[in-house]
């Protein structure tokens, strides 16, 4: 074996190890008929008095104040909290709050500031998992082979006193936020945020997903941009959001893709018909979040910011 050839294969070699690395490079019109009959005068008259419906008081008797419970969901200090309540910013149940004093329940109401929703159900969690390979996104699988269920319960298990107790976590359930395939390891949520995971999965939000693939062969300077294009494929056509070649060799290269697709292996099959076969798949990013440090198998609890730009990814 030549030297060029030694010095592909350590590259392609030292790229498998992806969970330390960032891979990044720095109308309706409504037409209204003005009608001055008798009728609608009439009509008019008669509701003149009348006052709009107000808005139902979001005041919980025995709940919790709304400023301790908008700090215990990170969103700053009590102090701040009661600033931002008293500045109009803060809704509850879609009405506008600015008395501090207000007891809500943050487990069943609505909580935004800004317009941006809250998370202040401590019930509610969402977790990043780095998947490894071989691992099958499933709660159960009739084969044997390890799920991604095993990684939900093993981290209620470890965080059952931070979230009340061995009993409360036994009661809740992390499940899956979209899938990768069996082979492909990287970024993986596991939450039990319904409307969350809702609108992260559907393809009508198209949320951005990143990979980073090893391939077989030598990737010419043109790929980036034939993956722009588009690959035919047997179900419809598929272009990436962005591709780059980060590394290549005469017998292995390094792809970035990006795209939006969640259709089955679909990077593994867009790789495949471009001549380059997929030998390692990681995705990295997900929308706003990527998998940065956190080692296959690990797991961390998104953070009260990660939450939010998830939520806004999708319009929450």
């Amino acid at each position: 074996m030549n030297a060029s050839k030694d010095n592909s294969a350590e590259r392609a070699d030292a790229a498998l190890d992806f969970g330390a690395e960032e891979f990044y490079d720095a109308d309706d019109l409504e037409e209204i008929g003005y009608e001055a009959d008798a009728q609608a005068e009439a009509a008019g008259a008669s509701t003149a008095g009348a006052q709009a419906p107000q808005p139902e008081d979001p005041y919980v008797v025995g709940g919790q104040r709304l400023q301790k419970v908008l700090a215990r969901a990170g969103v700053g200090s009590r102090r701040v909290c009661e600033q931002l309540i008293a500045a109009g910013r803060v809704s509850v149940d879609g009405v506008r709050v600015t008395e501090p004093g207000v007891r809500v329940d943050p487990a069943t109401q609505d909580i935004r500031v800004d317009g941006s929703r809250v998370l202040t159900d401590p019930d509610v969690i969402t977790v990043m998992l780095h998947k490894p390979a071989g691992v099958v996104t499933t709660m159960e699988d009739p084969e044997g082979r390890p799920t991604v269920a095993e990684y939900a319960d093993r981290y209620l298990s470890e965080h059952a006193e931070q979230l009340g107790g061995a009993e409360k976590a036994a009661a809740l359930r992390l499940v899956h936020v979209g899938r990768l395939d069996a082979d492909t390891e990287g970024l993986l949520l596991l939450s039990n945020d319904g409307e969350l995971t809702h609108r992260l999965t559907h393809p009508s939000y198209e949320v951005p997903k990143t990979y980073v693939a090893v391939v077989k062969g030598r990737a010419a300077a043109g790929l980036p941009r034939r993956l722009r294009r588009g690959v035919e494929l047997e179900d419809g056509p598929i272009a990436a959001d962005r591709a780059v070649v980060k590394d290549s060799g005469p017998d292995a290269s390094i792809v970035e893709v990006t795209l939006h697709s969640g259709r089955n292996r679909i990077v593994r099959r867009m790789l495949a018909a471009v001549g380059h076969p997929v030998i390692r798949l990681s995705r990295t990013r997900l929308g706003p979040l990527t998998l940065g440090n956190l080692r296959p198998g690990a797991m961390r609890a998104l953070n009260g910011a990660e939450v939010s730009a998830l939520q806004q990814e999708v319009g929450l």
